[in-house]
């Protein structure tokens, strides 16, 4: 198409047919269709504004005609089989707002939050290098718990009880990243460094603490490496974290209550129930 373009109003028998060029995707439908509901585009074409056309007769929209197609599907029959993939799925639901198709911006929401739903219940980033864990910390505004699980390092052998007390770390790295997965990013590290188990946290962008599993001791014949869970005190630090969830707000006094409980009863801490019954009653107060 060439020549110029003009401004007009757009009048006639609702069964005429009107040349639409979206974005550079041609399309060719009805009056009736495009005003049969309530949207920018009844607007448009009922003769209440002016839209621009060029010397060929087609009207000008400029948006990107990609899901254009989908809108007049939708105003043509009320239902519309939705993407698949999450992406296109967000582009449709941007093109619904700009021409105001609220029926159709509401079925987007739902099948976003039901597909949200049916995803995995959280993600958690896996690392290689500091320079990768210097990265997500400064990206994110949520406060970090990072888990360096590293049980290839063979300098020494490892004590009897080293394995089962490593998958205990991780474990226990599993079950908080699942229930704290909305409010703490939560990354493992496998190869970042010589350490074998160790846990980082941190707040406001800087490491606030840290505890580190493993020792070396002496037996008889040789070194060994020897692994720990200090369960009481990965959770009383992973409690001190949810303190730095809103950049410039003070610490919630409630957590603080809560974190110091968890540190009062560390020294004879057998079971991580009573912690989780204090944070639960914090949380339930929010």
């Amino acid at each position: 198409m060439s020549g110029e373009s003009h401004k007009t109003v757009i009048k006639g028998n609702t069964s005429k047919y009107v040349k639409l060029n979206v974005g550079g995707a041609l399309h060719y439908t009805t009056i009736s269709t495009l005003i049969k509901h309530d949207t920018m585009l009844r607007a448009m074409f009922s003769g209440r504004m002016e839209v621009l056309t060029d010397s060929d007769g087609w009207i000008l929209i400029d948006r990107c005609g990609k899901h254009f197609g989908s809108i007049l599907n939708f105003l043509r029959d009320g239902k519309l089989p939705l993407p698949e993939n999450r992406r296109e799925l967000l582009e449709l639901q941007q093109e619904a707002k700009y021409y105001l198709v609220q029926d159709l911006g509401a079925m987007i929401e739902q099948a976003l939050k039901v597909r949200e739903e049916l995803d995995p219940v959280c993600k958690v980033p896996l690392i290689t290098s500091s320079r990768e864990e210097q990265q997500l910390v400064a990206s994110t505004q949520k406060p970090v718990v990072k888990l360096l699980c590293n049980r290839h390092n063979n300098k020494y052998s490892y004590t009897s009880n080293s394995d089962d007390n490593l998958l205990k770390n991780i474990e226990l790295f599993d079950k908080l990243s699942l229930r704290f997965h909305g409010r703490v990013l939560f990354i493992k590290d496998v190869i970042g460094s010589n350490e074998i188990c160790c846990w980082s946290f941190y707040g406001h962008g800087a490491k606030i603490s840290e505890v580190c599993c493993t020792s070396i001791v002496y037996g008889t014949d040789k070194k060994h490496t020897k692994v720990e869970f200090p369960e009481a005190r990965i959770f009383e630090e992973t409690l001190n974290v949810l303190l730095y969830e809103h950049r410039g707000k003070g610490p919630d006094a409630e957590l603080m209550q809560a974190t110091r409980g968890a540190r009062d009863g560390a020294q004879g801490y057998n079971s991580d129930e009573d912690v989780e019954d204090k944070l639960d009653r914090a949380m339930r107060r929010k």
